[in-house]
């Protein structure tokens, strides 16, 4: 953790994605895209330190931008020789739980690509948590080829029986293409006390 307080530092957003090197190649497009598009924003690029799959590309898209990615991973995929070794920073911790509240703690929002087991369970997490007023960051779901939308479905019905309260809607919102999820970001939405990644201080 680097220790600086959020306005002494760029904006950072979190990226949770797969590390699969066997999902097709348009998901590996768009993690690369939404990485340029986080360094291009003047952004810095949290993510989980893999090389390999989305979570590889996102990296690869921000550096090739000239941005700068913070890694956050476990010591035994480091053993593994599966961390990407071009990160500006790399934390690492020895057991998932606080793998992911290293994530959530660097980052000032979130997107989540599509990913499976562990995207799913790091997304539904920071959502929870800012239902329960945990915290008030950004949530951005990337649904590239529509991947998430049995996910959403699923939320939606949830809204509908009773089971998700009505006011948990604008918990997060939903992009289609790299540009959307970032032009979502700096949408002026802000509650005070948040860093504005438009620049000058909170929303």
């Amino acid at each position: 953790m680097s220790g600086l307080s959020p306005a002494a530092r760029p904006f950072r957003v979190t990226v949770y994605a797969s590390s699969s090197e066997r999902i097709d190649a348009a998901y590996l497009q768009a993690a690369e895209e939404l990485g340029r598009r986080i360094a291009e924003a003047g952004f810095e690029l949290v993510w989980g330190g893999g090389r390999y799959g989305a979570m590889g590309a996102v990296s690869r898209g921000a550096r090739a931008a000239g941005g700068r990615t913070l890694g956050v991973i476990l010591q035994q995929f480091i053993d593994k020789n599966v961390h990407c070794e071009q990160a500006h920073a790399m934390t690492t911790l020895h057991d998932m739980r606080a793998r992911k509240r290293g994530l959530d703690e660097l980052g000032d929002a979130f997107v989540a690509l599509p990913g499976g087991l562990g995207t799913l369970e790091e997304l539904l997490e920071v959502m929870s948590f800012k239902q329960l007023g945990f915290h008030d960051k950004p949530i951005v779901v990337l649904n590239t080829l529509g991947y998430w939308q049995p996910l959403l479905d699923m939320l939606d019905r949830g809204f509908l029986q009773g089971f998700i309260q009505p006011h948990c809607r604008g918990l997060w919102s939903v992009a289609n293409t790299p540009a959307e999820a970032m032009a979502q970001l700096a949408a002026p939405a802000w509650r005070a006390g948040a860093l504005d990644p438009r620049g000058g201080g909170t929303g």
